[in-house]
């Protein structure tokens, strides 16, 4: 049984099809990385507002496999509406990357991609 990430959701929505399954697997390990990396910028470069679209866009696919990152997402996108400085978000930052980098390498060997 995965730790990092769960099946439930998508198990009920596929309906016990696991071709179905694969192909939402594939294309969350396809787009997920980048918007990652694109939020991570983002905030690097002090860019409230593309980081909170970034951290909008991946929330469902998140929610999907039971990655529990809503507190941490939320309260990125709190920080886009502030003027707050990158250091204030630097700990929910860590917390989402580690979070999705974990459930993202177990996937890969789960489903063998």
């Amino acid at each position: 049984m995965p730790k990092h990430y769960d099946l439930y959701q998508l198990e009920d929505m596929a309906g016990g099809d696991k071709e179905f399954m694969t192909t939402v697997v594939e294309t969350f390990l396809t787009e997920i990385p980048p918007d990652l990396q694109s939020m991570q910028t983002a905030i690097d470069n002090d860019n409230h507002r593309m980081a909170y679209q970034f951290a909008h866009k991946m929330k469902p696919n998140l929610e999907m496999f039971g990655i529990d990152l809503i507190r941490e997402i939320s309260a990125m996108e709190r920080w886009s509406d502030t003027n707050k400085p990158t250091s204030f978000i630097r700990p929910q930052l860590e917390i989402i990357v580690t979070s999705i980098n974990n459930a993202i390498a177990e996937m890969k060997k789960d489903w063998k991609m």
